[in-house]
Parts: structure tokens; sequence; C-alpha cells
């Protein structure tokens, strides 16, 4: 459950815009020495990054940004309608709720300096309704009178409780027969017919197809086959106040933090932060903090009981487009992971395109710009 269980439960078929925009090579030797930039870097950690994030860097070109935009876009596209579908009938159902999504800016002009991105959203049939000052306090009383422009997008939606609603899902999928079994995948098996076994600490699972979808791991699996892919863990972090005074009406994203606050059950959320650091080390004080500052800024007269931490994992390919389909050189054996920023609002599409390839029907979508094999 991982990075699904510590997002900001915001389901979000406008976020097609990666994080590698132009400018941001100028700008992140700045932002990595800034308290308040959204971007940590665990220093010792550099010299094993270093080749990922060369050529994840590279990706900050237009031409690069508008072709990881048009891969995001039609998986994104219909994502409320698929959490829908997928928790319809379940006690996953309760914790779904349509909403509105909210981009706050300072000032008008912050958002118009992204001219570039906004276009690239109004390309792939993004809507978006502007909102004055005077608009924001009306649609949202308690967000803060710094908020001086934001940008609301319709027919989005939310999880209230994350990590309640994929255990809703793991307790269906039991019910409808699967079995989860907890081990530690050791090797695999493979034959001139394609994949035989999945090894595991435990035991030998024999099988003649079988799907990849360890997060930020999954590259440690791949390469026990042979295959190298770029996928390095984004570091994300989330902060939580239980009970607090109050929530805002939407999920909000804080665009100057690159931070996301959204209303949960009997508690607010504000997820967010990118830091480098590996798989092992422990989490950031810093992260935490800046967090809190985001949500003291944007709700003034909130209070809380009690706040809680959490640090995980996201699977950030370097070009930060997942892997989804069939591995062209094992037969049987299917990669689903690298969703980066968007695991929750794309998981229920990706894992029917591979519910599909498994089951030998060929899915009505275009899987060319998510092919395994593309960096080979």
């Amino acid at each position: 459950m991982a990075a699904s269980y510590g997002n900001a439960g915001a389901i979000v078929p406008s976020s097609i815009i990666p994080v590698t925009v132009p400018g941001l090579i100028a700008k992140a030797p700045k932002m990595l020495l800034s308290p308040d930039s959204p971007l940590f870097l665990k220093w010792s950690y550099l010299p094993k990054l270093a080749p990922w994030l060369l050529r994840y860097l590279s990706q900050c070109r237009k031409n690069n940004v508008e072709k990881i935009s048009a891969a995001l876009a039609p998986l994104l596209a219909d994502s409320v309608e698929q959490h829908l579908a997928l928790s319809k009938g379940t006690q996953a159902e309760k914790y779904f709720r349509h909403s509105d999504y909210l981009f706050a800016f300072t000032r008008r002009s912050d958002f118009i300096s992204d001219e570039f991105t906004w276009n690239i959203r109004k390309k792939h049939s993004v809507e978006w309704i502007e909102m004055t000052s005077d608009e924001i306090r009306e649609y949202d009383p308690s967000l803060a009178s710094s908020i001086g422009f934001a940008v609301r997008f319709p027919g989005h939606g939310f999880v209230t409780d994350p990590g309640a609603y994929i255990s809703a899902l793991k307790k269906n999928f039991r019910l409808e027969g699967g079995k989860i079994i907890k081990a530690e995948v050791k090797n695999f098996e493979i034959s001139e017919l394609g994949i035989t076994k999945v090894c595991t600490d435990r035991e030998a699972l024999e099988c003649d197809k079988a799907v990849i979808c360890g997060g930020a791991w999954s590259a440690g699996l791949t390469e026990k086959l042979g295959i190298r892919i770029p996928l390095e863990t984004e570091r994300g972090y989330h902060i939580e106040l239980v009970e607090p005074s109050t929530v805002p009406r939407a999920p909000t994203m804080i665009a100057s933090g690159k931070c996301v606050i959204s209303p949960m059950e009997d508690r607010l959320r504000c997820a967010g932060i990118v830091e480098f650091g590996g798989l092992r080390a422990k989490p950031s004080e810093a992260p935490f903090k800046l967090l809190l500052k985001h949500v003291v800024a944007a709700f003034p007269s909130l209070r809380w009981k009690e706040t809680r931490k959490w640090m995980g994992h996201r699977p950030a390919p370097s070009d930060s487009v997942p892997f989804i389909g069939e591995v062209a050189s094992v037969k049987g054996l299917y990669m689903a992971f690298g969703h980066h920023h968007v695991g929750m609002t794309a998981g229920p599409k990706t894992g029917r395109i591979i519910s599909d390839l498994v089951s030998g029907r060929k899915p009505d979508f275009d899987l060319q710009p998510y092919r395994p094999e593309r960096f080979s």
C-alpha cells in the first residue's frame, strides 16, 4: 500500500504536467539550498542518484514535457469514472467523494508566468475556472487572504481515507476468491515458453502470467531478470492534523509549495515534497516542518488536537511515464508501475488494462508510450 496509503487522496485527471518543466535545471540549485523549497536531497545519496538524475533533468525541454503530458492525459482523463466503477458495490465506495480541485496562488501573475503548462492542459481539453480574491473568499472562507488567485477544476474527486479505501478493495478481492501472500520475491524462473515460477522466501509460485507492480521497489525485481529500468524513489511526505477546527472545501494545491491540503476522515492531510535519498534512509524532519508551515499559512485560524507524520516512496521513472504492458523479452511477464505523482489517480485504469492483457483481451488503449522496453 506504500505510496497509495500516504498520498493526498485527490483524484486529479488534470495532473498531466511532470515535475521536469522548462526552467527547473536553473532553479534546482537554489531550491536545494532554501529551507522553504519543496525540493530536498540527502547529499550522501547523490553519487548513486546521478545517472538517473541526468536522464531525469534531460526531460526539461518543452518538447519532452509535451510528449509526457500526451502520454499521461489519456491515462488520467476518465479516472473519476474508473474509481467509481472499481469501488461500486464494495466497502471502498463510501470513501469516494466528487469534488473540485483547487490550485491556489498568491497572485495571478504566478499563474500567468506558467503559461506554457496551462496551455498544455488546454490542448488536452482540461477545463478550469479562474477565481479572483473575492470569489475565493466566497467559495471557501477558511482560506487565507494571502491567496489572491485560484484555479478551480470541476469534475474531480478525492478519497477521504486512502488507507481504508485500499484495505476495503483488498477485502473485496479476497471475497471474490483472490489470495494475498506476503513474501519476498527472490527470483523468477523463465523457460523458452516464458515465465514459469515466481520464487519467494516462502515458496515457489508456479504461473504462466505474472505482473511486476512493486512501486518504487520494482526496479530491484526487474534487475533479477536482467532488465534495467531507470527508476528512482521520490520520497514523499505528509502530515495529518487530527480533529481540525476547519478543513478546505476541496483538495487544495498550494502552488508555491507544491503540496496538497485535503479533507480526510476526522483529520486534515497535507502531502507533497520531493526528496531524493533512496529507499533505506530515515525520514528527514525539515519536510514535515515545511508542510506544517504551508498549512498554517493557508488556514491561519486552524486549530487541531494531534499531529501525525508519514514518509513514503513514489516510483519515479526518468521520463515520468509509467511502465504498462507485456515485457517483450519474457512471454507472460507484465509491468505496471512507475506512476510517479499520479498512482492513486491512474491506478484503476492501469489495473483494467493489465487485467485485459493477462486475460488475452486487447485493451482499447494505445500502450505504445508506456511500453516496458522503451529504454532498452
